[in-house]
């Protein structure tokens, strides 16, 4: 750890105010030397703060999948934050956009573990095992970051840029789709405005869960049976219009849609 406890907790200060005002904050890393291990801190300590609230955890979401964007933040791997219950949208739910600050949406696939992924040196197989099925899904990343000027410790501090998920109906099992080289295509008044692949997430979505089953462990926050994992973006990001719909079409999962209201 490079900062101070005190220095984190005004870190996560700074991130709480910006979720209660809409207000976007300037970069973290302007006024605290931090290190990837601070930001960390910084995310777990609104984490805490967020359980005590009355949030509860759903699950987590990978971000900083594609290596375009760990080399753009000079990083060589991915990072994650939390996902709450509050977060989740069904598909073609209405979407209130004044509650976001700077959204953008990722066609991405979601997995739902059956089991626990809690032992040490967890395999790839046993996260196969652990899945129980996977749906379309649309990240809505947002920054409490001002313009979006981030680096790697300021995304990470701030949750990894989360904002809302919205899930797909139409559960499938693993076996049944190909999730390395499925198509995604994002649509906007039916025109495509960004396509991407399966093998586009570490090259494979389930390289991206067992680098967060394993990280998990390591953290002391493992996944359990019951969560929710988004695996990571498909596709580079896309920007959204209050009133707009966006439909995320993913090859053998399906569709899902966000509607975002004004």
């Amino acid at each position: 750890m490079t900062i101070s406890k005190k220095e984190i907790n005004q870190a996560a200060e700074l991130i709480q105010t910006a979720y209660e005002t809409h207000q976007p904050i300037a970069p973290l890393r302007e006024r605290f030397d931090m290190s990837i291990d601070d930001a960390y801190a910084i995310q777990e300590e609104n984490t805490k703060h967020w359980i005590k609230s009355g949030r509860h955890l759903s699950g987590r979401k990978i971000g900083v999948t594609s290596h375009a964007v760990q080399s753009q933040l000079g990083v060589d791997q991915p990072d994650f934050g939390m996902l709450f219950s509050d977060m989740a949208f069904a598909d073609s739910e209405e979407i209130p956009i004044n509650n976001l600050l700077q959204p953008r949406i990722e066609g991405e696939i979601a997995f739902y573990l059956k089991r626990d992924l809690d032992q040490e040196n967890v395999t790839l197989a046993e996260v196969v095992t652990a899945i129980d099925y996977a749906v379309a899904a649309i990240e809505v990343v947002d920054s409490r970051i001002a313009d979006w000027d981030i680096q790697i410790t300021d995304t990470i501090a701030d949750n990894a840029s989360s904002g809302l998920y919205v899930l797909g109906s139409r559960p499938v099992k693993l076996d049944a789709f190909d999730h390395l080289n499925c198509g995604m295509v994002i649509e906007h008044r039916g025109q495509p405005v960004c396509t991407g692949v399966g093998s586009a997430c570490l090259g494979n979505p389930l390289n991206a869960c067992l680098w967060l089953a394993k990280k998990m462990l390591l953290v002391g926050r493992p996944l359990k049976a019951g969560d929710l994992i988004l695996s990571g973006a498909l596709g580079p990001l896309t920007p959204v219009s209050m009133n707009e719909s966006y439909e995320v079409k993913i090859n053998g999962l399906g569709s899902v849609r966000a509607n975002f209201s004004g």
